[in-house]
């Protein structure tokens, strides 16, 4: 049986960084987790229209302070920024009481983000449109808007289909045993009536503009 491990948490120690950054005791510990998946799972339900690609959580004395990474920032904020006030509140409550400040970073090229990508492919799975037509799309896409490789993978019931199998695409280099290139990945899960299909997608971008891709909207003034 071949031993899988996860693209992101592979790179942590070379170019990627943690997505929960706090210290606790050990008596705190399951608590700020438990927490940090409940933050999680309600900001990617309250938001599922705005394309948000990952939940950045950080921890100090009494404070939590959440960064949303989105290519919609104006469906995050709202009129005259209501819904950030909104998703303060919820969240204090989701943090045990805690102070709240809500950080939004803008995606400039949602094309080449691999848990947008993934998510725009099972969005489409679920509409019923073909599989094949979604990824070759994709695939397409990102590689116009300047990645250096990508790769799609469904597996499930494609096509209603009564066996479960695997299908992919791919283009362009995908070097996934080469630390220093910081591989983007992401999952995402079609819930359609034959099933669920899960999605996974890896994105190459350029060397030069890995860090310039994101550029922040609203700092924590706009919290307040």
């Amino acid at each position: 049986m071949g031993q899988k491990v996860n693209p992101i948490g592979f790179r942590l120690p070379v170019n990627r960084d943690w997505r929960s950054k706090w210290y606790a005791s050990r008596k705190e510990l399951s608590m700020f987790l438990f927490a940090d998946m409940r933050i999680r799972q309600h900001l990617k339900r309250r938001l599922k229209t705005a394309a948000v690609s990952k939940i950045l959580i950080e921890r100090a004395w009494n404070t939590v302070r959440v960064t949303i990474f989105t290519a919609r920032p104006g469906v995050v904020i709202g009129r005259k920024g209501s819904e950030i006030e909104n998703m303060t509140n919820e969240l204090a409550k989701l943090a045990d009481g805690k102070q709240v400040k809500i950080d939004i970073v803008e995606i400039k090229k949602p094309e080449t983000d691999a848990q947008l990508v993934a998510e725009n492919v099972a969005g489409q799975m679920e509409r019923r449109i073909s599989f094949r037509r979604a990824m070759k799309r994709a695939v397409q896409t990102a590689m116009d808007m300047g990645a250096e490789g990508i790769k799609v993978r469904v597996s499930g019931r494609l096509g209603g289909s009564e066996i479960a199998r695997t299908e992919w695409y791919r283009e362009g280099t995908i070097p996934l045993h080469t630390l220093r290139r910081a591989i983007d990945y992401g999952f995402a899960e079609a819930d359609t009536s034959a099933g669920k299909i899960g999605v996974k997608c890896w994105v190459v971008k350029p060397a030069e503009k890995e860090e310039t891709e994101q550029t922040p909207v609203t700092g924590a003034a706009a919290s307040n």
